[in-house]
C-alpha cells in the first residue's frame, strides 16, 4: 500500500495518470524542460514484483531505448512493470554519450555506493527522485558497449553486469543461456561481470535502495541495431518469465501501439550504410508513423504480424535474402498476400522481383542482370553500372497523383538499382509505372540505351497487399523525402 501511495504522490507532481492498460503513460520526468521524457506503467492483475527498466541513459546507445520502448508493450500478468525508455532524450537526439551542454555522463551522476551523496545534475536528480518514490524490487538498465568483452576486455559490450545478491546471481546464468543460444562466435557471447561502475543507476539502486540491479550491455560493433534490440528483449523476457510476471500469451516480438502507422524496417545483413536511417528520416514527418527495426530472426519469428508495412532498403538483395532464409522470405510473401505493404528500395526492389532463385516474386517485374560478353573483359553481369551518381527521373501522371504534383525531371541519387521490365508472370497483376528514368548511367558499352525510359518507381498488388519498388534513392535527398513518404504511405494503406 505504501508504494501505491507514493506513486500517487509522484503522479500528482508530474500530472500523469495511471492505468491498467499495457504501456500506459504514467508521467513525465523533467517536465517543462528540454529533457522532459515519459515513463510508462504496465499493470498485472495479480500482486507481484515491481520491476523498473530504463533505456537511453547514454545517447549513443540506441538499442536500449528501442528495446525499452518495445518491452513496454508486453502484457504483464503479475506485479508491475515501470519503463523509462528514453532517460536522456537530449543526448539520444544528438547521438552523444554525454548530456549536451553539460559534458556530464548521466551514468556517473547517481549517488555513489559507500557515500551519502546526492544525484548530480537535473536529469539525474529527476530520475533518482522518481526511483526513490517507486522503491522497486528490480532495476534493469539497458546499455551498449563499443566492442565484445570476450574479445576486448576493456569494453563491457555483450555482458550482464550485476550488483550482487543471491537472487541476481541466480538469474544471470539463465539470461546468459538464452541470449547466447543464438550466438555462434565464442568471442561474441555475453559474459557475467560484477559490479556496475560506481555512480551508475544500477549501482546506486542496489546500494541505496536495496534493489536487485543489473546493467545489460549489448555491442554496437558490427551488429545491426535490430539484433542488439533483440538481445535486450531476450534477456528481459527470461527475467520477467522467471519472476512469473510475463503473460503466457505475450509475443516474443511486441506490437507497436494501436492506431499507429506501423512500419517494420529491415536492417540485417544486406542493408547497407545509412539506408535505414534515411528511411527513418523519410517517415519521421508522417503523422502516426512508428518505425521499428527488424532482422531476419525477427521476421522468421513472426514479427511482421501487427505491422502495416515492411521496408527493405538499399544494399545487397542476395544478402538480404540470405539473412531472411527461405522461412523468412515466405513470411514476407505471406505478410503481403494477406494485406501487408511492401516497399523495396534499390536492393529491396531486386528482392521483390521474380527472376532470381531467392526472389520474393511479389512484383511482376524482372531485372536486367544477365551475363553479357564485354569485349576484352569476358562475361560480366549487367547489374553493375558504376559508383553512386545522379540520374534524372520523371513522375508519370499516376505517379503525380500518388506522390505529389511534381512536374519535370528530378535529379535523384542512383547506385546500381534494378533496371525493371515486365516479367509476364500469369499469377501476378501487371505493375503500374509511377516514374521513369530520363537519363542513364552505364559501366559497360553493352549497357548503353538499356536504362533511359524504364521504370524508376513502380506500384502493384500481390494478393491483398500493396507493393512499391523504387530503383533509385530519393530518400537520400531531403527535398524528395515527402514524395517518397507518400509512396510508402500508399503501400501501407495510409492514403485515406
Amino acid at each position: 500500500m505504501w508504494r501505491w501511495l507514493m506513486l500517487v504522490g509522484i503522479l500528482a507532481v508530474t500530472g500523469g495518470s495511471c492505468g491498467a492498460e499495457e504501456g500506459t503513460a504514467a508521467g513525465i520526468l523533467s517536465r517543462g524542460t528540454s529533457a522532459a521524457t515519459p515513463w510508462f506503467v504496465v499493470e498485472g492483475k495479480e500482486p507481484g514484483p515491481l520491476v523498473v527498466i530504463s533505456g537511453g541513459v547514454h545517447g549513443d546507445e540506441p538499442a536500449g531505448a528501442r528495446a525499452a520502448e518495445q518491452v513496454r508493450h508486453w502484457k504483464i500478468q503479475k506485479g508491475r512493470l515501470l519503463v523509462l525508455p528514453r532517460a536522456n532524450v537530449t543526448a539520444l537526439a544528438a547521438g552523444k554519450r554525454k548530456i549536451p551542454g553539460e559534458n556530464r555522463d548521466l551514468n556517473r551522476s547517481f549517488p555513489k555506493a559507500g557515500e551519502q551523496g546526492m544525484a548530480e545534475g537535473t536529469i539525474a536528480e529527476s530520475i533518482w527522485e522518481w526511483l526513490q518514490a517507486q522503491r522497486p524490487d528490480w532495476v534493469i538498465d539497458l546499455h551498449e558497449g563499443y566492442d565484445f568483452h570476450g574479445r576486448q576486455p576493456a569494453s563491457v559490450g555483450s555482458s550482464i553486469i550485476e550488483a550482487g545478491g543471491s537472487e541476481v546471481e541466480a538469474m544471470v546464468p539463465l539470461m546468459l543461456e538464452a541470449v547466447n543460444a543464438e550466438i555462434v562466435d565464442p568471442q561474441r557471447k555475453f559474459q557475467h561481470l560484477h559490479p556496475p561502475v560506481n555512480g551508475s543507476l544500477a549501482r546506486a539502486a542496489a546500494a541505496h535502495l536495496g534493489c536487485h540491479a543489473m546493467i545489460l550491455e549489448t555491442t554496437t560493433r558490427d551488429q545491426a541495431l535490430s539484433l542488439r534490440v533483440r538481445q535486450h528483449r531476450t534477456m528481459l523476457k527470461v527475467l520477467l518469465e522467471e519472476l512469473g510476471m510475463l503473460a503466457t500469451d505475450a509475443p516474443d516480438y511486441p506490437r507497436p501501439r494501436e492506431g499507429a502507422f506501423a512500419v517494420a524496417l529491415f536492417d540485417d545483413a544486406g542493408a547497407s550504410g545509412s539506408g535505414p536511417q534515411q528511411v527513418e528520416a523519410t517517415l519521421s514527418k508522417v503523422q502516426g508513423a512508428e518505425v521499428w527495426r527488424v532482422g531476419g530472426d525477427d521476421v522468421r519469428d513472426g514479427a511482421l504480424a501487427g505491422f502495416d508495412l515492411v521496408v527493405f532498403p538499399g544494399g545487397s538483395a542476395s544478402r538480404q535474402a540470405e539473412a531472411l532464409g527461405e522461412g523468412g522470405r515466405e513470411k514476407v510473401r505471406t505478410f503481403v498476400r494477406e494485406g501487408g505493404g511492401y516497399a523495396g528500395i534499390c536492393a529491396g526492389a531486386y528482392l521483390a522481383a521474380t527472376n532470381y532463385s531467392w526472389s520474393l516474386g511479389i512484383s511482376n517485374h524482372r531485372t536486367f542482370c544477365e551475363m553479357r560478353e564485354v569485349p576484352g573483359q569476358g562475361e560480366k553481369s549487367m547489374w553493375y553500372r558504376g559508383p553512386s551518381s545522379t540520374v534524372e527521373m520523371e513522375l508519370t501522371e499516376e505517379g503525380r497523383k500518388m506522390m505529389g504534383n511534381i512536374s519535370g525531371e528530378l535529379g535523384v541519387r542512383y547506385h546500381n538499382g534494378p533496371i525493371m521490365s515486365p516479367a509476364g508472370e500469369s499469377d501476378l497483376p501487371e505493375f503500374r509505372v509511377l516514374a521513369r528514368f530520363r537519363s542513364e548511367v552505364s559501366h559497360y558499352a553493352v549497357q548503353e540505351g538499356t536504362m533511359e525510359g524504364t521504370p524508376a518507381i513502380l506500384a502493384t498488388e500481390c494478393g491483398r497487399g500493396r507493393v512499391v519498388c523504387i530503383s533509385p534513392h530519393p530518400e537520400s535527398t531531403p527535398e524528395w523525402r515527402p514524395m517518397m513518404a507518400r509512396s510508402l504511405s500508399w503501400a501501407g494503406r495510409q492514403d485515406g
